[in-house]
């Protein structure tokens, strides 16, 4: 095997440039050349990128000396061919890789032979300084404000029911005479001759304003007599209208109308009021408009024995009825009476109930009375039929059904799944049945709580308010709606309104001075408890025997008052009345057990002895007089620390500009005083001996 053979060693002496390397140099440089002259509109490379491309090229050329020294002729042959071709494939010089690891070599100025620049080229110019950019001042931000409150018309419409903002607005003066020469029915109101007739026997002869919205509504729809609705059930009315305004009246006369047609009396009309005078009122009126129409009307309010109750009410109590039994075709009651029936009353049921009425509904829903409303709503409407109910009539054994013993019974429509030893077949083309239950609520100072209305699950409920309008056009019926919503309550148009401040000790003085010198009688006096009501009796009754003892020439007519609270029995209570009502009695001292829906005419005056505590309670105080368009005054004796309590009170709800001030002189009572620290006297003597 040939031994290889040694390289010789080669000694590096000082570079010298060859005949190939000289030759390469001229080889590019004419390269150069004519690159320049094939592009002259070409943007020629700044001085920097030559001077880079030059060192790039110095570098590469005296790095690679000795290997080209070492070429020999083949050598040179073989690389110019290479950069011909490469010259005649493209034109243009091959672009050089760049050493990106170190910084480009900053080269000196090449010689003149070796690049040629055009004397049109600028040199790059030198980066001029920068200026030091000034500081610049911190933004100025205005000063925290706190932001704007929403008004009050945008809080008060928050949260409503749309129903509620889109309510029928009635003026209170509109009026609609009643025709009795025919007898056919009435295709404005919807009443027929017969009623007509009656209400002319009972010296009705028009309707006012709340009757003309609400009476319509309730008889003149499709459908409205029928006592069964279960697949187009009716919808529901709210109302709010002044005291005095005839809301009794409005839904007792549509109910009459739609039960007279009843063949079997059923339980179809509940009537829920809060307090028994009220229910003995309404009971009144029932009696009087459906004289001679045969319908069944009883009362539950605990006055009598809870037995004797479900006798009046019930027929059959002794066997299980699914469809229930009574004897009353209305039931007027008091809620408290209505759930111990509900729950411990045989076959007291409501499923048949056509119309609910809840009058004076902002106080009834303020109370709970044992969650009375949740179980009266739910005993109205029917169970859905479960799935263990989808039977067919063969699963019936015969022998269940020969064997049960045959009773009357009769289910309202929306129960009728429920019925005992008959199956339930269900199929895809059934339609949901609905309680036929027709809700109608009634207040002169109408909740707008969305909560408590929501608690009512009304139907599609409309809104009728009885305002006053303020302008004329477009936008009374907004304004009437927002005055409503704000509790802006309106006022009977004949009510003329006093206010008098004065002295806590003299307050009592200031009161006999109005009895006698105004001639408040026939007057109901409001306190602010019970234990006033019969302190101010007491001294009213040592103040006229005190100034009938001075008085000795000249006396007059003593006057006569007496106190009606809750601390009375109700009979005492009823017995008081009936003496006020037939004028027995001057004034009625009283809390404000009375202070709604009691509707007594001969009365003339209305006196708060002790401030109202919210414009709510001033409103049910003055509306028992100036009702059914007869006048009335309304007297309100405010103490000094008080005066600011109730004009912010009346400015709020922009009602103070009608309340006129009445200043009395220390002059016009000085007779008075006398009689009235006599009475003071006796008044201490006689609690001293009590206690």
């Amino acid at each position: 095997m040939a031994q290889a053979v040694q390289a010789p060693v080669v000694s590096i002496g000082p570079k010298t440039k060859t005949k190939a390397k000289k030759r390469y140099l001229k080889a590019k440089k004419e390269r150069r050349k004519k690159r320049k002259t094939s592009q002259p509109g070409e943007q020629k490379a700044p001085k920097k990128r030559q001077e880079d491309e030059f060192a790039t090229e110095e570098s590469e050329s005296s790095g690679n000396e000795a290997e080209e020294e070492a070429h020999d002729g083949e050598d040179e042959a073989s690389v110019i061919p290479t950069h011909a071709k490469a010259k005649g494939d493209s034109g243009e010089r091959p672009k050089k890789r760049r050493k990106l690891d170190t910084p480009p070599l900053r080269a000196s100025s090449p010689p003149k032979d070796d690049i040629e620049v055009e004397e049109n080229e600028q040199p790059p110019s030198e980066p001029r300084p920068r200026s030091p950019t000034p500081p610049v001042a911190l933004p100025a931000f205005p000063q925290p404000r706190r932001p704007e409150a929403p008004s009050r018309t945008v809080l008060a419409l928050q949260g409503l029911d749309k129903a509620l903002i889109e309510a029928q607005v009635v003026d209170p003066a509109t009026t609609l005479p009643l025709e009795t020469s025919k007898d056919a029915q009435d295709e404005r109101t919807g009443l027929s001759g017969k009623m007509r007739r009656r209400l002319q026997d009972l010296g009705i002869t028009e309707l006012f304003a709340v009757q003309t919205a609400v009476v319509p509504l309730l008889l003149s729809s499709p459908g409205s007599r029928s006592l069964y609705r279960p697949y187009d059930p009716p919808e529901d009315l709210c109302v709010s209208a002044p005291t005095g305004s005839g809301k009794t009246l409005a839904y007792v006369l549509p109910i009459v109308e739609v039960l007279s047609s009843r063949i079997v009396t059923r339980l179809r009309a509940l009537v829920v009021l809060p307090t028994r005078d009220l229910v003995i009122q309404v009971r009144e009126t029932f009696e009087a408009v459906a004289k001679g129409r045969g319908l069944r009307i009883g009362t539950a309010t605990g006055q009598h024995s809870f037995a004797h109750e479900q006798s009046q009410l019930v027929a059959e109590r002794a066997t299980d009825l699914q469809g229930g039994s009574s004897k009353v075709d209305i039931l007027i009651c008091t809620p408290g009476r209505l759930i111990d029936h509900l729950h411990g009353t045989p076959n007291f049921s409501l499923q048949h109930l056509r119309f609910l009425v809840i009058d004076e509904a902002d106080r009834l829903l303020a109370q709970s009375f044992q969650d009375w409303l949740a179980q009266v709503l739910a005993a109205t409407r029917p169970p859905r039929p479960s799935e263990d109910l989808n039977t067919t009539p063969s699963d019936v054994s015969l022998s269940s059904t020969q064997s049960a013993r045959p009773h009357p019974d009769a289910l309202a429509p929306a129960f009728l799944h429920l019925l005992r030893d008959v199956p339930h077949v269900r199929t895809d083309i059934d339609e949901q049945k609905e309680s036929s239950c027709q809700k109608l609520l009634f207040s002169a100072t109408l909740t707008r709580d969305p909560a408590k209305i929501s608690a009512l699950g009304l139907r599609q409920p409309k809104y009728i308010v009885v305002q006053s309008p303020k302008t004329t056009g477009a936008a009374s019926k907004e304004e009437g709606v927002l005055d409503f919503v704000m509790e802006k309550f309106t006022m009977p148009a004949t009510l003329t309104e006093h206010m008098l401040v004065c002295e806590s000790a003299i307050k009592p003085l200031m009161f006999f001075h109005l009895v006698h010198a105004h001639k408040v009688t026939n007057a109901l006096v409001f306190t602010k408890s019970a234990e006033s009501t019969a302190r101010l009796v007491r001294l009213l009754e040592f103040f006229e025997a005190a100034l009938q003892n001075s008085q000795s020439q000249d006396k007059g007519k003593v006057i006569a008052a007496r106190a009606y609270s809750s601390d009375l029995a109700p009979s005492e209570r009823k017995a008081i009345l009936e003496q006020f009502k037939n004028q027995e009695i001057n004034i009625l001292v009283c809390s404000d057990l009375i202070s709604r829906g009691i509707d007594i005419s001969h009365v003339s005056h209305v006196v708060s002895y002790d401030v109202p505590v919210d414009f709510r309670k001033y409103v049910h105080r003055v509306g028992r007089t100036a009702r059914a368009g007869r006048a009335g005054d309304a007297w309100t004796l405010v103490e000094e620390q008080e005066a600011r309590y109730f004009k912010t009170m009346m400015k709020e709800a922009d009602h103070l500009g009608q309340v006129k001030r009445l200043r009395v002189p220390e002059t016009d009572v000085e007779s008075l005083k006398p009689a009235y620290e006599t009475a003071l006297a006796r008044l201490k003597e006689f609690y001293a001996r009590s206690s």
